[in-house]
């Protein structure tokens, strides 16, 4: 279960405070899937930082499986993150100097060490993505879609309970976006894990599940 329960986040400014995100309520079960819309600067990026335990709330609450993400030192925050929750983003951001199969490896070696297995799991999930010949390749031998889809087996690694996603297709086109949305939401299902994506694209966001919309930094109810 991942809940979160008035969480508000402010930064300081010129004139006082600025207010991204005003008391955002959320519930998700396991298995459970949710797309948050909103425009350029309406606080999405901010509300799944917040979620996925980046961003600490100024005020409000976040449980993931009944734990705080935000409690224990920075360390302890960091493994918390790296151990349950998978991340996604717009710009992919894949080592350049690393081949596709390192960088899906990266999570993995967090603890300075390879796990056994994990190069195995690693290959799986490239399979799974559809770059089973490809986790040779450096970042730059490979297309904006396939790049992503590294990201994709990335971020499921360590088979997180919660996948977030930041805007994974805003640089893509409609056709290989629709593909890498689709595959986020099996990956996800197969796994048993919660996904939240954020999105400007209302198709992108129909393809996830329930949307909820941001607006103004308040976070609107389920739209039918």
């Amino acid at each position: 279960m991942l809940e979160a329960t008035a969480i508000a986040k402010s930064y300081p400014n010129a004139g006082g405070e600025l207010w991204a995100v005003r008391e955002a309520s959320l519930r998700l079960a396991a298995g459970g899937r949710l797309a948050i819309m909103g425009p350029s600067g309406s606080g999405k990026s901010t509300l799944l930082a917040m979620l996925g335990g980046l961003e600490e709330p100024s005020a409000g609450s976040v449980r993931l499986d009944g734990e705080d993400p935000f409690g224990g030192s920075a360390d302890a925050r960091a493994a918390f993150r790296n151990r349950h929750v998978g991340f996604v983003f717009q710009e992919h951001r894949l080592l350049a100097g690393c081949t596709a199969l390192d960088n899906v490896l990266v999570p993995a070696l967090a603890t300075g060490r390879l796990p056994a297995g994990m190069e195995a799991r690693g290959r799986e999930l490239l399979a799974r993505v559809g770059l089973a010949d490809r986790g040779g390749h450096l970042p730059g031998e490979l297309s904006g879609g396939e790049r992503q889809r590294v990201a994709v087996a990335r971020a499921m690694l360590l088979a997180p309970r919660l996948l977030l996603a930041d805007e994974p297709t805003g640089q893509l086109d409609s056709r290989t976006a629709a593909g890498i949305t689709d595959l986020l939401v099996e990956m996800a299902v197969e796994s048993g894990g919660m996904l939240v994506v954020v999105t400007h694209a209302e198709s992108i966001a129909r393809r996830v599940g329930p949307v909820r919309e941001l607006i103004d930094g308040s976070l609107a109810e389920e739209q039918p």
